[in-house]
């Protein structure tokens, strides 16, 4: 099954874009090669590039808060247990914390760091990071693997909080949705949203039948039109039924 996910704003856009750095940072931190580390600091950089507004930690504070205050909430629910219920607050309360503790504008400690926003500057051209613009780049990437991973280790770790903030925040959002079976007629879906507020989609598809889910959707409606890739991978208009899986998230 694959599961493709549409943010409805511009919000869950910025939080979604950083969830995929982060998992691009987080694979090749843990490699060995320098060109790989060179990767994962590289990514760093585009974090940064990305998590720029100076709200996004604010935001975040803001919705942890609000999802602190729901969860309360539930309570008196009889229906839900309250060993859980204590332990996704307490995790809300600890990520939340850790957030709020962290100082000065998100990635500060790089843009502070005149040797790395060197680097910065030169990664943005094509092949300006060679050894002859940045021979103090070349030889920090022959140290040892060890000590290259405590460096961009210790130069991420202020931004640990911010991500662990939105990875909970994502998170919440996806299980807040339910998954209902639907049937793209001809592989084309409608439906009507009514003005009703979602803030993001996600479509479930069996891998095996070859469809790829092109989106278009607010507040009013939504449309999923299905493609398949020939030999050429140019996408083509799919014309038989397509079964897949709806979930509509909001908070």
């Amino acid at each position: 099954m694959i599961v493709y996910e549409y943010p409805f704003n511009e919000r869950i856009r910025t939080l979604l874009r950083l969830e995929d750095l982060y998992e691009k940072f987080k694979f090749f931190v843990r490699q060995e090669h320098p060109m790989q580390h060179h990767v994962a600091l590289s990514t760093i950089f585009d974090m940064l590039e990305v998590a720029g507004r100076a709200d996004l930690k604010s935001d975040l504070l803001q919705e942890l808060e609000r999802q602190k205050q729901s969860l309360l909430a539930y309570r008196s629910n009889p229906n839900v247990a309250p060993e859980a219920l204590d332990a996704v607050l307490a995790e809300v309360e600890q990520v939340s914390g850790a957030l709020a503790a962290s100082q000065g504008k998100t990635g500060q400690n790089v843009r502070d760091n005149e040797w790395l926003m060197s680097i910065r500057g030169r990664t943005i051209i094509p092949g300006g990071a060679c050894e002859f613009d940045l021979p103090s780049y070349y030889a920090w990437q022959k140290r040892p693997t060890e000590q290259r991973y405590a460096d961009i280790m210790g130069w991420f770790g202020p931004l640990a909080p911010l991500f662990d903030a939105l990875a909970l925040v994502l998170r919440l959002l996806r299980d807040s949705g339910r998954p209902t079976k639907m049937i793209a007629a001809a592989g084309s879906y409608q439906q009507m949203l009514q003005g009703k507020i979602y803030h993001m989609l996600r479509l479930g598809l069996d891998e095996s039948l070859g469809a790829i889910p092109e989106i278009s959707a607010n507040k009013y409606m939504l449309w999923v039109r299905f493609t398949t890739q020939g030999g050429d991978l140019k996408p083509k208009s799919l014309e038989e039924d397509v079964p897949f899986e709806l979930t509509l998230c909001n908070f």
